[in-house]
């Protein structure tokens, strides 16, 4: 897992604005300050990447399929200074107060625990690259609550990334970066996910979503005017944690891209919806409701960016339902937590909404009247406690920028450009 999250927000009362009470993102010039107190000198920079949403398109990805994700506010703030000597220090604030310190040329797959993973196995992934990266100090702290859905390990994973990039003059464009966070996550650190978690991270832009093809990697940026059209966007985190190394995804996955190949297909996102009926027909019982889920999947992401396209994002309601439905009754990845969460929200006036992310717990979204979300968020906090449950958590998602430096031209795309002369950094630093 990666670093545990701040403390959540506590439960809303029916007349409280259930709008996120932490930070958007660390500051700045406190993650500056605790590097040098922790590492002795000052660093050549500091970069973000944000956690996300998906708003449709869930275990899409791996399937070579589409996907409608946005970054949110809620980021990895990474401080960071090149080494020459090949060692990688790794601290973080919602660690153990230690410093985790690894040779560059011994890391392998297995080979670090815990948190410390993630950050190593992108600089694991570049290496296997063929490119030339050595050690680096590195600080870093977060506002993404991690086991909630939203892709803590990617913001991670990415903010890492971005700074390696400039610090080596690397020259990676977007979706490049976004493969080495994958590889990372897949190969180092064990999770068979797609791409869509790192290519949120990095390649989103602020007030839109993300219409990605994870076959070509290919993007679209869709106008998302959530406040323009009187909505707002709620995060309800079930605080049921959710690890997705343990073997339940991986399950998933293996079924889908079994099922891809007793269709003669390279992968599942080549089979239509007219052709469904038939496909199912010829499949073993087992696969029938992971290959439904994600052709349906699929369909639904497309009307998404059509309604989105059209200037109607209220009219995402019923997709995100009907989204829902799918992962719970055919995927199979909800929770008691996770539908008890979408019913009640619905019931109390949302537009729409479902479980997102990789599932077994983690959060649901609502699509909601920014006059009713105060009424949405508490109702689901009432219906928790008669239930027995943990309280939930709320935040606002809002579309943000993706990945970037902070401390030079502020938060936004650095990928695929290697610093300018007044920013080159020595050849050998220690």
């Amino acid at each position: 897992m990666t670093p545990a999250a701040p403390s959540h927000p506590s439960r809303p009362s029916r007349h409280s604005d259930p709008a996120p009470r932490q930070p958007a993102a660390p500051d700045t010039t406190a993650v500056r300050r605790e590097f040098e107190r922790i590492h002795g000198r000052a660093p050549h920079g500091v970069w973000a990447a944000p956690g996300r949403v998906n708003l449709i398109g869930e275990h899409t990805d791996y399937n070579d399929g589409f996907a409608l994700p946005m970054a949110l506010p809620q980021r990895t703030v990474l401080a960071a200074r090149r080494r020459a000597d090949g060692l990688l220090r790794l601290h973080s604030a919602q660690g153990d107060g230690r410093t985790t310190q690894l040779r560059v040329a011994e890391l392998a797959p297995g080979a670090v625990p815990g948190w410390a993973r993630y950050p190593a196995g992108v600089v694991w992934a570049l290496r296997e690259r063929g490119l030339p990266v050595g050690g680096a100090d590195l600080y870093l702290d977060s506002t993404v609550p991690t086991g909630a859905g939203l892709s803590s390990s990617a913001a991670l994973e990415c903010a890492v990334a971005v700074a390696y990039d400039e610090l080596y003059g690397l020259g990676l464009e977007r979706p490049e970066l976004a493969r080495v966070a994958q590889y990372a996550e897949n190969a180092f650190a064990g999770v068979p996910c797609g791409v869509m978690d790192q290519m949120a991270s990095v390649c989103s832009a602020e007030g839109h979503a993300l219409h990605l093809d994870s076959r070509s990697l290919e993007v679209r940026q869709v106008p998302f005017d959530l406040t323009g059209h009187g909505l707002r966007l709620l995060v309800l985190d079930t605080r049921v944690q959710h690890d997705l190394a343990d073997g339940a995804y991986a399950a998933l996955r293996a079924g889908c891209e079994r099922a891809a190949k007793l269709l003669g297909l390279g992968a599942l996102r080549d089979l239509t919806e007219p052709e469904l009926p038939a496909a199912l027909a010829a499949l073993p019982a087992e696969l029938v409701p992971l290959v439904r889920h994600v052709v349906t999947e699929n369909a639904r992401v497309e009307q998404a960016v059509a309604r989105l396209a059209a200037g109607e994002p209220e009219a995402l309601g019923p997709v995100l339902t009907a989204g829902h439905a799918s992962l719970r009754d055919d995927y199979r990845v909800s929770c008691p937590e996770t539908d008890l969460a979408v019913d009640t929200a619905v019931a109390a006036g949302a537009l729409g909404a479902r479980m997102t992310g990789g599932g077994f717990g983690g959060s649901v979204i609502a699509l909601v009247p920014a006059a009713a979300a105060p009424a949405v968020a508490a109702a689901v906090a009432e219906a928790f406690a008669a239930a027995g449950f943990a309280a939930p958590a709320v935040l606002e998602a809002v579309p943000s920028a993706g990945a970037g430096r902070l401390d030079r031209a502020g938060p936004g795309p650095v990928g695929g450009t290697r610093p300018g002369p007044s920013d080159q950094l020595p050849g050998a630093i220690s």
